[in-house]
Parts: C-alpha cells; sequence; structure tokens
C-alpha cells in the first residue's frame, strides 16, 4: 500500500501494530527517517513480541543516524525473537548489531 492510504487507515482509527510497522517500512523506504521512526516505535509500543517491528525499528534509528537507538533495538528485537522462536530475525540483529559495532571500533 501506498503511505497516504496507510495514513489513511490510521486517521480513521485503524491503528494496530501492524498498520504502524507497515507506514513505518513505507516511509522509511521513502527516506522520511523521522516519521519513520515514530510509526516503528508506535508498532513495538503495541506489540512488543513483533519481531520485524524491532528490526526495522533498528533500520530506522541508524538511518536517522542514532546509532545508540539502533543498537537497543535491535538488542531488544533480538531477545523478543529468541522467546518467540524466531531464530532467523534473531540472527539478522545479531549480523546487524556486529556491523554496527564493528563500524563504530573501526571510527575511534
Amino acid at each position: 500500500m501506498d503511505i497516504p492510504a496507510l495514513q489513511r487507515l490510521l486517521e480513521r482509527g485503524r491503528d494496530s501494530a501492524l498498520l504502524r510497522f507497515g507506514l513505518g517500512k513505507a516511509l522509511l523506504d521513502a527516506g522520511d527517517t523521522a516519521e519513520a521512526v515514530i510509526h516503528l516505535q508506535g508498532c513495538v509500543a503495541q506489540d512488543p513480541r513483533y519481531s520485524a517491528g524491532w528490526k526495522w525499528l533498528g533500520k530506522a534509528h541508524l538511518a536517522a543516524g542514532d546509532t545508540d537507538a539502533a543498537a537497543q533495538a535491535w538488542r531488544d528485537g533480538s531477545t523478543v525473537a529468541e522467546t518467540n522462536g524466531d531464530k532467523q530475525a534473531a540472527k539478522e540483529m545479531a549480523v546487524f548489531l556486529r556491523r554496527l559495532q564493528k563500524a563504530n571500533a573501526s571510527r575511534v
């Protein structure tokens, strides 16, 4: 779905973790990182067990330049994913964390 259609659903009171996820991901894809962060935070606030929400929240924070928030989202998301038995998502977020830590170490 396109961003305006998702925003209309939200305005009509159809708020849900899935809607926030879709809107946040679409906004991130469109380069609107600040709004993406807001909606992805809304996603995981509504459903803290939503592994993909945590993964994309970390990506949005990273795109916005907030590496600390990205790392925290991926740490939290990894815990959630492991609890849910979502091994693939846990592995992906662990890789993102390692890459971020490696990039930060090379800047020092």
